[in-house]
Protein backbone atom coordinates (compact mmCIF):
# COMPACT_ATOMS: atom_id res chain seq x y z
CA UNK A 1 0.00 0.00 0.00
CA UNK A 2 1.07 3.55 -1.04
CA UNK A 3 1.67 6.51 1.55
CA UNK A 4 -1.02 9.20 1.16
CA UNK A 5 -1.17 10.65 4.47
CA UNK A 6 0.78 13.75 2.87
CA UNK A 7 -2.37 14.39 0.47
CA UNK A 8 -5.24 17.11 1.26
CA UNK A 9 -8.25 14.20 1.01
CA UNK A 10 -10.34 17.59 1.25
CA UNK A 11 -8.67 19.58 -1.46
CA UNK A 12 -8.68 16.39 -3.84
CA UNK A 13 -12.37 16.13 -2.88
CA UNK A 14 -13.08 19.96 -4.43
CA UNK A 15 -10.69 19.30 -7.13
CA UNK A 16 -13.08 16.18 -8.38
CA UNK A 17 -16.42 17.83 -7.56
CA UNK A 18 -15.18 20.86 -9.33
CA UNK A 19 -13.31 19.76 -12.49
CA UNK A 20 -14.06 15.78 -12.97
CA UNK A 21 -17.13 14.91 -15.34
CA UNK A 22 -17.79 11.54 -13.50
CA UNK A 23 -19.47 8.24 -15.84
CA UNK A 24 -23.28 7.70 -14.78
CA UNK A 25 -22.65 10.61 -12.48
CA UNK A 26 -26.34 11.49 -10.55
CA UNK A 27 -26.25 15.11 -10.48
CA UNK A 28 -28.74 15.55 -8.38
CA UNK A 29 -26.82 14.51 -5.71
CA UNK A 30 -22.63 14.86 -6.78
CA UNK A 31 -22.85 18.67 -6.86
CA UNK A 32 -23.48 18.86 -3.09
CA UNK A 33 -21.84 15.34 -2.07
CA UNK A 34 -19.00 14.64 -4.43
CA UNK A 35 -17.26 11.67 -4.71
CA UNK A 36 -15.70 9.18 -2.10
CA UNK A 37 -12.33 9.09 -2.70
CA UNK A 38 -10.35 5.60 -3.08
CA UNK A 39 -7.08 6.35 -1.82
CA UNK A 40 -5.16 2.91 -1.67
CA UNK A 41 -5.68 -0.88 -2.14
CA UNK A 42 -4.16 -4.05 -1.34
CA UNK A 43 -5.35 -7.73 -3.05
CA UNK A 44 -9.30 -7.88 -2.35
CA UNK A 45 -9.30 -4.46 -0.62
CA UNK A 46 -9.88 -0.67 -1.38
CA UNK A 47 -9.29 2.27 1.03
CA UNK A 48 -10.89 5.72 0.78
CA UNK A 49 -9.40 8.64 1.93
CA UNK A 50 -10.01 8.54 5.24
CA UNK A 51 -8.41 4.96 6.09
CA UNK A 52 -11.48 2.91 5.92
CA UNK A 53 -10.77 -0.38 4.50
CA UNK A 54 -13.46 -2.37 2.34
CA UNK A 55 -13.63 -5.74 0.99
CA UNK A 56 -14.40 -4.41 -3.20
CA UNK A 57 -17.30 -6.93 -3.95
CA UNK A 58 -17.37 -5.18 -7.06
CA UNK A 59 -13.83 -5.87 -8.49
CA UNK A 60 -13.44 -1.90 -9.43
CA UNK A 61 -16.07 -2.20 -12.31
CA UNK A 62 -15.86 -5.90 -13.37
CA UNK A 63 -12.38 -6.03 -14.05
CA UNK A 64 -9.86 -6.71 -11.40
CA UNK A 65 -9.56 -10.14 -11.36
CA UNK A 66 -5.93 -10.50 -10.19
CA UNK A 67 -6.94 -8.56 -7.18
CA UNK A 68 -5.13 -5.01 -6.31
CA UNK A 69 -1.50 -3.75 -6.29
CA UNK A 70 0.38 -6.83 -7.49
CA UNK A 71 3.88 -5.70 -7.32
CA UNK A 72 5.16 -7.74 -10.16
CA UNK A 73 2.39 -5.92 -12.36
CA UNK A 74 3.73 -2.74 -11.70
CA UNK A 75 7.03 -4.14 -12.62
CA UNK A 76 5.85 -5.51 -15.60
CA UNK A 77 4.96 -2.20 -16.26
CA UNK A 78 7.71 0.05 -15.14
CA UNK A 79 10.42 -2.36 -17.18
CA UNK A 80 8.23 -1.58 -20.29
CA UNK A 81 7.77 2.04 -20.23
CA UNK A 82 12.03 1.56 -19.62
CA UNK A 83 12.05 -0.58 -23.32
CA UNK A 84 9.43 1.65 -25.19
CA UNK A 85 6.46 3.47 -23.67
CA UNK A 86 5.00 4.17 -27.09
CA UNK A 87 4.85 3.32 -31.07
CA UNK A 88 2.11 3.82 -33.82
CA UNK A 89 1.42 0.39 -34.99
CA UNK A 90 -0.46 2.21 -37.75
CA UNK A 91 1.08 0.45 -41.50
CA UNK A 92 3.89 -1.81 -40.65
CA UNK A 93 5.19 -1.04 -37.24
CA UNK A 94 4.88 -3.07 -33.71
CA UNK A 95 6.21 -3.92 -30.71
CA UNK A 96 7.24 -6.95 -29.07
CA UNK A 97 4.27 -7.05 -26.56
CA UNK A 98 1.34 -6.27 -28.96
CA UNK A 99 2.78 -8.92 -31.16
CA UNK A 100 3.45 -11.41 -28.01
CA UNK A 101 -0.29 -10.64 -27.01
CA UNK A 102 -1.91 -11.28 -30.31
CA UNK A 103 -0.59 -14.51 -30.38
CA UNK A 104 -1.23 -15.49 -26.84
CA UNK A 105 -5.03 -14.37 -27.62
CA UNK A 106 -5.39 -16.59 -30.43
CA UNK A 107 -4.09 -19.37 -28.41
CA UNK A 108 -6.46 -19.07 -25.59
CA UNK A 109 -9.29 -18.06 -27.59
CA UNK A 110 -12.13 -20.78 -29.70
CA UNK A 111 -12.05 -22.20 -32.94
CA UNK A 112 -9.98 -19.88 -35.45
CA UNK A 113 -10.64 -17.03 -33.98
CA UNK A 114 -6.73 -15.76 -34.56
CA UNK A 115 -6.45 -12.44 -35.36
CA UNK A 116 -6.59 -9.70 -33.07
CA UNK A 117 -7.37 -5.91 -33.34
CA UNK A 118 -6.97 -3.49 -29.98
CA UNK A 119 -8.54 -0.34 -28.91
CA UNK A 120 -8.69 1.01 -25.37
CA UNK A 121 -11.67 -0.64 -23.69
CA UNK A 122 -14.56 -2.47 -24.13
CA UNK A 123 -17.09 -0.13 -26.20
CA UNK A 124 -14.28 0.44 -28.50
CA UNK A 125 -14.14 -3.45 -28.96
CA UNK A 126 -17.57 -3.18 -29.81
CA UNK A 127 -17.50 -0.19 -32.07
CA UNK A 128 -14.32 -1.85 -34.10
CA UNK A 129 -16.08 -4.99 -34.59
CA UNK A 130 -19.33 -2.96 -36.56
CA UNK A 131 -16.56 -1.53 -38.60
CA UNK A 132 -14.95 -4.35 -39.50
CA UNK A 133 -18.12 -6.38 -39.94
CA UNK A 134 -19.65 -3.62 -42.47
CA UNK A 135 -15.74 -3.40 -43.99
CA UNK A 136 -16.22 -7.23 -44.41
CA UNK A 137 -19.46 -7.85 -46.35
CA UNK A 138 -18.72 -4.86 -48.36
CA UNK A 139 -15.68 -6.66 -49.30
CA UNK A 140 -18.07 -10.19 -50.74
CA UNK A 141 -20.13 -7.30 -52.51
CA UNK A 142 -23.08 -7.42 -49.73
CA UNK A 143 -23.38 -3.91 -49.21
CA UNK A 144 -26.88 -3.71 -47.88
CA UNK A 145 -26.14 -6.44 -44.59
CA UNK A 146 -25.44 -3.74 -42.38
CA UNK A 147 -28.30 -3.83 -39.48
CA UNK A 148 -27.56 -5.16 -35.98
CA UNK A 149 -29.50 -7.14 -33.91
CA UNK A 150 -29.04 -6.87 -30.04
CA UNK A 151 -31.04 -7.34 -26.19
CA UNK A 152 -33.58 -5.10 -24.72
CA UNK A 153 -31.08 -4.92 -21.20
CA UNK A 154 -27.76 -5.94 -22.97
CA UNK A 155 -24.84 -3.97 -22.33
CA UNK A 156 -22.35 -3.10 -24.92
CA UNK A 157 -20.82 0.14 -24.20
CA UNK A 158 -21.24 4.00 -24.34
CA UNK A 159 -19.56 5.18 -27.33
CA UNK A 160 -22.17 6.39 -29.80
CA UNK A 161 -22.58 3.06 -31.89
CA UNK A 162 -21.80 0.55 -28.70
CA UNK A 163 -24.49 2.57 -26.58
CA UNK A 164 -26.98 1.97 -29.77
CA UNK A 165 -26.10 -1.45 -29.45
CA UNK A 166 -26.74 -1.43 -25.53
CA UNK A 167 -30.43 -2.39 -25.07
CA UNK A 168 -30.74 -0.62 -21.89
CA UNK A 169 -33.25 2.12 -21.94
CA UNK A 170 -32.37 4.08 -18.95
CA UNK A 171 -28.76 4.42 -20.28
CA UNK A 172 -30.11 6.47 -23.14
CA UNK A 173 -32.38 9.19 -21.31
CA UNK A 174 -31.98 12.10 -22.96
CA UNK A 175 -29.20 10.63 -25.29
CA UNK A 176 -29.51 10.11 -28.75
CA UNK A 177 -28.96 6.80 -30.69
CA UNK A 178 -28.76 5.42 -33.75
CA UNK A 179 -32.33 3.58 -34.10
CA UNK A 180 -32.32 3.09 -37.87
CA UNK A 181 -28.82 0.41 -38.04
CA UNK A 182 -29.64 -1.13 -34.67
CA UNK A 183 -32.54 -3.26 -33.43
CA UNK A 184 -33.41 -4.85 -30.25
CA UNK A 185 -34.87 -8.14 -29.08
CA UNK A 186 -36.55 -8.88 -26.09
CA UNK A 187 -33.99 -10.45 -22.92
CA UNK A 188 -33.81 -13.87 -22.28
CA UNK A 189 -34.26 -13.26 -18.17
CA UNK A 190 -36.07 -16.51 -17.37
CA UNK A 191 -37.36 -15.15 -14.37
CA UNK A 192 -39.51 -12.90 -15.40
CA UNK A 193 -41.28 -15.30 -18.10
CA UNK A 194 -44.65 -15.67 -17.47
CA UNK A 195 -45.59 -18.34 -14.11
CA UNK A 196 -47.47 -20.79 -16.70
CA UNK A 197 -44.74 -20.75 -19.54
CA UNK A 198 -41.97 -23.47 -18.72
CA UNK A 199 -38.15 -22.40 -19.31
CA UNK A 200 -38.09 -24.91 -22.67
CA UNK A 201 -40.99 -23.11 -24.03
CA UNK A 202 -39.46 -19.56 -22.87
CA UNK A 203 -35.93 -20.55 -24.76
CA UNK A 204 -38.38 -21.05 -28.02
CA UNK A 205 -40.05 -18.02 -27.96
CA UNK A 206 -37.01 -16.22 -28.04
CA UNK A 207 -35.04 -18.48 -30.60
CA UNK A 208 -37.89 -17.86 -32.67
CA UNK A 209 -37.83 -13.77 -31.71
CA UNK A 210 -34.79 -13.55 -33.52
CA UNK A 211 -35.44 -15.91 -36.44
CA UNK A 212 -38.39 -13.13 -36.60
CA UNK A 213 -36.45 -10.43 -36.47
CA UNK A 214 -34.20 -11.48 -38.85
CA UNK A 215 -36.68 -12.30 -41.30
CA UNK A 216 -38.55 -9.45 -40.79
CA UNK A 217 -35.31 -6.59 -41.44
CA UNK A 218 -34.30 -9.46 -44.15
CA UNK A 219 -31.23 -11.62 -44.13
CA UNK A 220 -29.74 -9.54 -47.08
CA UNK A 221 -29.82 -6.64 -44.40
CA UNK A 222 -28.47 -8.31 -41.48
CA UNK A 223 -24.78 -8.39 -40.53
CA UNK A 224 -24.45 -9.53 -36.85
CA UNK A 225 -26.00 -10.35 -33.73
CA UNK A 226 -24.23 -8.81 -30.58
CA UNK A 227 -24.63 -11.04 -27.42
CA UNK A 228 -22.89 -11.53 -23.70
CA UNK A 229 -22.79 -14.54 -22.73
CA UNK A 230 -24.32 -13.27 -19.14
CA UNK A 231 -25.82 -10.05 -19.77
CA UNK A 232 -24.07 -7.93 -17.01
CA UNK A 233 -24.96 -4.07 -16.53
CA UNK A 234 -28.70 -4.98 -17.64
CA UNK A 235 -28.50 -7.29 -14.42
CA UNK A 236 -26.64 -10.38 -14.61
CA UNK A 237 -28.99 -12.07 -16.69
CA UNK A 238 -28.25 -16.15 -16.83
CA UNK A 239 -30.01 -17.13 -20.43
CA UNK A 240 -31.45 -20.72 -20.54
CA UNK A 241 -29.62 -23.62 -21.21
CA UNK A 242 -29.22 -24.38 -24.81
CA UNK A 243 -30.22 -20.50 -25.66
CA UNK A 244 -26.61 -19.44 -27.54
CA UNK A 245 -26.11 -22.75 -29.44
CA UNK A 246 -29.46 -22.21 -30.93
CA UNK A 247 -29.01 -18.18 -31.61
CA UNK A 248 -26.22 -19.25 -33.11
CA UNK A 249 -27.69 -21.66 -35.47
CA UNK A 250 -30.43 -19.21 -36.51
CA UNK A 251 -27.27 -16.43 -37.57
CA UNK A 252 -25.48 -19.40 -39.96
CA UNK A 253 -28.76 -19.78 -41.27
CA UNK A 254 -29.03 -16.27 -42.24
CA UNK A 255 -25.20 -15.71 -42.65
CA UNK A 256 -25.55 -13.02 -39.59
CA UNK A 257 -21.89 -12.97 -37.55
CA UNK A 258 -22.37 -13.23 -34.28
CA UNK A 259 -19.78 -11.46 -31.93
CA UNK A 260 -19.79 -12.91 -28.34
CA UNK A 261 -19.18 -9.42 -25.83
CA UNK A 262 -16.92 -11.49 -23.41
CA UNK A 263 -15.83 -8.06 -21.84
CA UNK A 264 -16.86 -9.32 -18.57
CA UNK A 265 -16.67 -12.97 -18.53
CA UNK A 266 -13.34 -13.49 -20.14
CA UNK A 267 -10.50 -14.11 -18.05
CA UNK A 268 -11.62 -16.07 -15.43
CA UNK A 269 -14.23 -14.65 -14.05
CA UNK A 270 -16.73 -17.58 -14.94
CA UNK A 271 -13.72 -19.93 -14.82
CA UNK A 272 -12.86 -20.12 -17.86
CA UNK A 273 -10.50 -17.56 -20.12
CA UNK A 274 -12.98 -17.05 -22.61
CA UNK A 275 -16.68 -18.60 -21.55
CA UNK A 276 -18.37 -18.45 -25.40
CA UNK A 277 -16.79 -22.11 -26.14
CA UNK A 278 -16.03 -23.52 -22.38
CA UNK A 279 -19.12 -22.40 -20.93
CA UNK A 280 -21.79 -22.13 -23.27
CA UNK A 281 -20.10 -24.33 -26.22
CA UNK A 282 -20.50 -21.27 -29.16
CA UNK A 283 -17.63 -20.37 -31.11
CA UNK A 284 -18.67 -17.24 -32.19
CA UNK A 285 -17.11 -15.18 -35.17
CA UNK A 286 -15.78 -12.20 -33.23
CA UNK A 287 -15.41 -11.80 -29.16
CA UNK A 288 -14.26 -8.71 -27.85
CA UNK A 289 -13.05 -8.25 -24.51
CA UNK A 290 -10.98 -5.88 -22.28
CA UNK A 291 -11.64 -5.33 -17.92
CA UNK A 292 -10.18 -8.43 -17.12
CA UNK A 293 -7.66 -8.37 -20.16
CA UNK A 294 -5.48 -6.57 -17.84
CA UNK A 295 -7.32 -6.47 -14.51
CA UNK A 296 -7.70 -3.04 -14.86
CA UNK A 297 -4.31 -1.80 -14.61
CA UNK A 298 -4.21 -0.16 -17.50
CA UNK A 299 -6.75 0.38 -20.53
CA UNK A 300 -6.93 -1.77 -23.33
CA UNK A 301 -9.84 -4.10 -25.10
CA UNK A 302 -9.49 -6.28 -28.08
CA UNK A 303 -11.17 -7.41 -31.05
CA UNK A 304 -10.96 -11.36 -31.84
CA UNK A 305 -11.92 -11.95 -35.21
CA UNK A 306 -11.64 -15.32 -36.89
CA UNK A 307 -9.92 -16.51 -39.75
CA UNK A 308 -12.78 -16.15 -42.28
CA UNK A 309 -13.16 -12.87 -41.24
CA UNK A 310 -9.39 -11.87 -41.79
CA UNK A 311 -9.14 -13.70 -44.83
CA UNK A 312 -12.05 -11.14 -46.54
CA UNK A 313 -10.83 -7.81 -45.32
CA UNK A 314 -7.11 -8.56 -45.70
CA UNK A 315 -7.61 -8.50 -49.57
CA UNK A 316 -7.24 -4.82 -50.53
CA UNK A 317 -10.36 -3.10 -51.68
CA UNK A 318 -8.68 -1.07 -54.72
CA UNK A 319 -5.84 -0.44 -55.82
CA UNK A 320 -3.35 1.68 -53.44
CA UNK A 321 -6.59 1.41 -50.68
CA UNK A 322 -5.61 0.67 -47.07
CA UNK A 323 -7.34 -0.82 -44.30
CA UNK A 324 -8.22 2.61 -42.99
CA UNK A 325 -8.92 1.65 -39.11
CA UNK A 326 -7.37 2.29 -36.03
CA UNK A 327 -6.63 4.85 -33.47
CA UNK A 328 -3.84 5.87 -31.56
CA UNK A 329 -3.37 3.74 -28.84
CA UNK A 330 -3.89 0.32 -30.57
CA UNK A 331 -1.68 -2.36 -29.28
CA UNK A 332 -0.24 0.45 -27.36
CA UNK A 333 3.07 -1.90 -25.68
CA UNK A 334 2.87 -1.06 -22.04
CA UNK A 335 -0.92 -2.17 -22.02
CA UNK A 336 -0.33 -5.33 -24.03
CA UNK A 337 2.59 -5.77 -21.37
CA UNK A 338 0.26 -5.41 -18.75
CA UNK A 339 -2.12 -7.90 -20.38
CA UNK A 340 0.78 -10.37 -20.96
CA UNK A 341 1.65 -10.35 -16.95
CA UNK A 342 -2.27 -10.73 -15.74
CA UNK A 343 -2.70 -13.52 -17.92
CA UNK A 344 0.81 -15.34 -17.07
CA UNK A 345 -0.43 -14.30 -13.43
CA UNK A 346 -3.95 -15.89 -13.94
CA UNK A 347 -2.37 -19.35 -15.59
CA UNK A 348 0.17 -19.70 -12.75
CA UNK A 349 -1.86 -18.92 -9.64
CA UNK A 350 -4.87 -21.48 -11.43
CA UNK A 351 -7.07 -18.67 -11.20
CA UNK A 352 -9.28 -20.10 -13.28
CA UNK A 353 -9.52 -23.71 -11.06
CA UNK A 354 -9.63 -21.29 -7.91
CA UNK A 355 -12.65 -19.52 -9.48
CA UNK A 356 -14.45 -23.24 -10.29
CA UNK A 357 -13.80 -24.24 -6.71
CA UNK A 358 -14.49 -20.77 -4.62
CA UNK A 359 -16.53 -19.32 -7.27
CA UNK A 360 -19.05 -22.18 -6.54
CA UNK A 361 -19.31 -21.67 -2.82
CA UNK A 362 -19.77 -17.81 -3.68
CA UNK A 363 -22.42 -18.90 -5.86
CA UNK A 364 -24.37 -20.80 -3.18
CA UNK A 365 -23.47 -18.56 -0.49
CA UNK A 366 -24.74 -15.42 -2.47
CA UNK A 367 -27.97 -17.71 -3.22
CA UNK A 368 -28.60 -18.28 0.19
CA UNK A 369 -29.44 -14.57 0.60
CA UNK A 370 -32.82 -15.62 -1.41
CA UNK A 371 -34.51 -16.26 2.38
CA UNK A 372 -34.74 -12.55 2.79
CA UNK A 373 -38.19 -11.45 2.38
CA UNK A 374 -37.92 -9.18 -0.74
CA UNK A 375 -34.80 -11.22 -2.47
CA UNK A 376 -37.04 -11.86 -5.51
CA UNK A 377 -33.98 -13.68 -7.25
CA UNK A 378 -30.20 -14.50 -6.78
CA UNK A 379 -28.74 -15.36 -10.13
CA UNK A 380 -25.33 -15.72 -11.98
CA UNK A 381 -22.54 -17.65 -11.93
CA UNK A 382 -19.21 -18.04 -10.02
CA UNK A 383 -18.05 -14.67 -9.18
CA UNK A 384 -20.71 -12.77 -11.38
CA UNK A 385 -23.91 -12.40 -9.33
CA UNK A 386 -26.70 -10.35 -9.05
CA UNK A 387 -29.60 -10.17 -6.13
CA UNK A 388 -32.63 -8.84 -7.55
CA UNK A 389 -35.04 -6.86 -4.87
CA UNK A 390 -38.98 -6.75 -4.85
CA UNK A 391 -41.96 -5.62 -3.23
CA UNK A 392 -43.78 -8.99 -3.26
CA UNK A 393 -41.70 -12.04 -3.95
CA UNK A 394 -44.87 -13.97 -4.99
CA UNK A 395 -46.07 -11.29 -7.76
CA UNK A 396 -42.40 -10.39 -8.71
CA UNK A 397 -43.89 -6.77 -8.24
CA UNK A 398 -41.18 -3.94 -8.15
CA UNK A 399 -40.68 -1.97 -5.36
CA UNK A 400 -41.40 1.66 -5.99
CA UNK A 401 -38.63 3.26 -7.81
CA UNK A 402 -38.52 6.49 -5.41
CA UNK A 403 -37.38 4.30 -2.32
CA UNK A 404 -33.54 3.58 -4.73
CA UNK A 405 -33.51 -0.06 -2.73
CA UNK A 406 -30.21 -0.68 -4.89
CA UNK A 407 -28.80 2.43 -3.52
CA UNK A 408 -30.34 1.76 0.57
CA UNK A 409 -28.59 -1.57 0.25
CA UNK A 410 -24.68 -0.25 -1.31
CA UNK A 411 -25.05 2.21 1.74
CA UNK A 412 -25.45 -0.67 4.25
CA UNK A 413 -22.89 -2.66 2.82
CA UNK A 414 -20.45 0.46 2.51
CA UNK A 415 -21.07 1.50 6.13
CA UNK A 416 -20.41 -2.00 7.37
CA UNK A 417 -16.89 -2.31 5.44
CA UNK A 418 -18.16 -3.88 1.62
CA UNK A 419 -18.65 -2.11 -1.64
CA UNK A 420 -21.39 -3.32 -3.68
CA UNK A 421 -22.66 -1.89 -7.17
CA UNK A 422 -26.38 -0.95 -6.82
CA UNK A 423 -28.61 -0.84 -10.28
CA UNK A 424 -31.93 0.45 -9.72
CA UNK A 425 -33.51 -2.11 -7.44
CA UNK A 426 -30.92 -4.73 -7.92
CA UNK A 427 -27.48 -5.28 -6.56
CA UNK A 428 -24.31 -6.93 -8.36
CA UNK A 429 -21.25 -8.82 -7.34
CA UNK A 430 -18.43 -8.81 -9.42
CA UNK A 431 -15.36 -9.05 -6.84
CA UNK A 432 -11.40 -9.84 -7.49
CA UNK A 433 -11.06 -13.65 -8.67
CA UNK A 434 -8.80 -14.29 -5.36
CA UNK A 435 -11.51 -13.89 -2.82
CA UNK A 436 -10.95 -16.61 0.02
CA UNK A 437 -13.50 -18.90 1.95
CA UNK A 438 -12.98 -15.64 4.78
CA UNK A 439 -13.90 -13.08 2.37
CA UNK A 440 -16.85 -14.54 0.71
CA UNK A 441 -18.15 -15.41 4.12
CA UNK A 442 -17.67 -11.77 5.14
CA UNK A 443 -19.39 -10.66 2.12
CA UNK A 444 -22.42 -12.74 2.45
CA UNK A 445 -22.93 -12.17 5.47
CA UNK A 446 -22.55 -7.98 5.58
CA UNK A 447 -24.93 -7.88 2.55
CA UNK A 448 -27.31 -10.19 4.53
CA UNK A 449 -26.60 -7.81 7.19
CA UNK A 450 -27.52 -4.39 5.00
CA UNK A 451 -30.64 -6.01 3.53
CA UNK A 452 -32.15 -7.09 6.64
CA UNK A 453 -31.40 -3.55 7.85
CA UNK A 454 -32.68 -2.04 3.98
CA UNK A 455 -35.99 -4.21 4.85
CA UNK A 456 -36.40 -2.66 8.08
CA UNK A 457 -35.81 1.09 6.66
CA UNK A 458 -38.15 0.53 4.04
CA UNK A 459 -41.05 -0.37 6.16
CA UNK A 460 -40.40 2.68 8.72
CA UNK A 461 -40.68 5.15 5.43
CA UNK A 462 -43.97 3.20 4.07
CA UNK A 463 -42.52 1.51 0.98
CA UNK A 464 -43.43 -2.01 1.65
Amino acid sequence: MSNTKNINMKQVWQQDKDHYVHPWTDFSTFKEQGSMILADSDNVHVVDGEGKRYLDGIGGLWCVNIGYAREEMAQAIADQIMNIPYYSSFGHHTTVPAAQLSAKLAELAPGNLNHVFYGCGGSVANDTAVRIIHFYFNQLGKKSKKKIISRIDGYHGSTYMAMSITGVKFDHIGFDIEEELVHHISCPNPYRRPNDQSIEDFCDEKIQELEDKILELGPDNVAAFFAEPIMGAGGVIVPPKGYHKRSLEVCRKYGVLYVSDEVVTAFGRLGHMFASDDEFEIVPDIITCAKGLTSGYLPLGATIMSDDIYDVISVPQEDGALFTHGYTYSGHPVSCAAAIKNIEIIEREQLCEHVMDMGAYFEEQVKSLGDLSIVGDVRGRKFMMCIENVANKETKELINPDAAVGNRIADHCQARGLIVRPLAHMNVLSPPLTLTKENVDFLVSTLRESIEATTQDLKRDGFL
